[in-house]
C-alpha cells in the first residue's frame, strides 16, 4: 500500500487537502486516510483521463483527491491540461464551501495557478 502525500493548502486557510492520485490503490488509500468509503470509481468514466473527488472527511475536514491516468501516449502539455483542468473544480468547489460567488479575477487566477502548479509537481515527482 502506497504513502499518501498531502500538498500544500495554500490557496486559501483553510483551503482544502489535496492529494493526486496516479492508480486506484491510490485513491482508495487517499479515501481510507480521510476516513471515508470511495464514493465513485478512481476515474469517474471509461473515457475519463482524469477526475476529482471532492469529499468531505469524518471530522469535517475538505479535500479533493484528482485522479488521473498514467500513459506514454500523453504529451507533457496535455498532462498539464488535464491537471489545470481539474484545479479549475477544486477552485470552483472550495469558493462553493466558503460561499464566495464572485471571486475578484485576480484572486481566482491565483488559485487555479496555485493548485495548478502543486498538482503539476506532485506529478513529476512520479517521472
Amino acid at each position: 500500500m502506497s504513502k499518501i502525500k498531502w500538498l500544500d493548502r495554500r490557496i486559501a486557510h483553510p483551503g482544502p487537502y489535496l492529494t493526486l492520485c496516479t492508480s486506484e490503490s491510490e485513491y482508495l488509500a487517499a479515501m481510507r486516510g480521510l476516513g471515508i468509503k470511495p464514493i465513485d470509481d478512481w476515474i469517474k468514466t471509461e473515457h475519463a483521463d482524469a477526475t476529482v473527488h471532492h469529499a468531505t472527511s469524518k471530522d469535517g475536514q475538505q479535500a479533493s483527491v484528482v485522479c488521473i491516468r498514467v500513459s506514454e501516449n500523453r504529451t507533457a502539455v496535455e498532462i498539464a491540461g488535464l491537471l489545470v483542468h481539474e484545479a479549475v473544480h477544486i477552485w470552483q468547489r472550495y469558493c462553493e464551501c466558503i460561499g464566495e460567488h464572485t471571486p475578484g479575477a485576480e484572486q481566482e487566477a491565483y488559485a487555479i495557478q496555485s493548485i495548478s502548479q502543486e498538482l503539476m509537481a506532485a506529478y513529476a515527482d512520479r517521472l
